[in-house]
């Protein structure tokens, strides 16, 4: 045989065919930990998925709403929109009902309707912004359209008024403190009394009128003495209630009585029972 030359090294040879062992073995290895690495990636793509796919189906009151003023809660349906406004036409106007004019409501504060030899009535209306205060008077053509406004009436209780002729109110429903400004309480000042409900009017979330309500019972806190003997017909005195108004009563009502008073027409209406 041949024998290796005296200056190689035996283990030369087992060190080369470990060597070509290792070659072969680690591209086996690599394509092994690239196959997991695919698994796992896939794993977390099917996960991704799967969660996207509930979040999409959740209900939407859990997802939050970022950017939108009133955020998680519910719009108003557009059944309940459609039954607070209602085109209506002249021969529906009536005192006291609101109409929206260029995106503002209007009161109706009186109107009057003049018949034509010939052609159609027309009707004169005299209205109240109730966001400003102003009035202004119209003439229409017999069924001209209008469209009454989008309100809504929330009962509160008044609690308090401040130095600045702000009157503050409590919500019925809510608890939650209202304010309401001197410009929407101007002459209702006297006639509103601690403790009592009102209706707030409320248009795209403003308060634009309150409603006192009427009649009411009120006591007669300061007034002239009847004088015996005084049986004119119609004699009257006036006489400070205990909200703070001064009307006329009957001369034979004394101090401490109880009446019942018209707010709306600010009249003294019977005695109270």
């Amino acid at each position: 045989g041949i024998s290796p030359p005296p200056d190689a090294d035996p283990s030369a040879g087992q060190a080369k065919s470990s060597h070509v062992i290792h070659k072969n073995v680690s591209p086996c290895h690599r394509h092994l930990s690239t196959l997991k690495k695919i698994m796992m990636l896939r794993s977390s793509l099917l996960l991704a998925l799967a969660a996207s796919s509930a979040s999409a189906f959740a209900p939407a009151a859990s997802r939050p709403t970022f950017g939108v003023a009133g955020a998680g809660a519910p719009a108003p349906s557009a059944t309940a929109t459609a039954l607070r406004m209602v085109a209506i036409d002249t021969s529906d106007i009536k005192n006291g009902l609101t109409v929206e004019i260029d995106g503002e409501p209007y009161k109706v504060v009186s109107f009057s309707i003049m018949k034509q030899a010939r052609g159609a009535a027309k009707t004169t209306i005299k209205f109240k912004n109730l966001m400003k205060g102003n009035t202004i008077e119209n003439t229409y053509r017999s069924g001209e359209k209008f469209q009454t406004a989008q309100i809504e009436k929330d009962l509160a209780q008044f609690t308090y008024s401040d130095e600045n002729g702000n009157h503050y109110f409590m919500d019925s429903q809510t608890f939650e403190e209202v304010a309401v400004g001197p410009a929407i309480m101007e002459g209702k000042e006297d006639w509103i009394d601690e403790g009592m409900e009102c209706n707030l009017v409320m248009f795209k979330g403003n308060v634009i009128e309150c409603v006192l309500p009427s009649p009411v019972t009120l006591e007669i806190v300061e007034t002239e003495p009847n004088v015996k003997g005084n049986t004119a017909q119609g004699y009257t005195k006036p006489a400070k209630l205990s909200c703070g108004a001064t009307i006329n009563v009957p001369g034979f009502l004394e101090q401490g009585e109880m009446i019942r008073v018209d707010t709306e027409k600010k009249e003294y209406m019977e005695r109270a029972n």
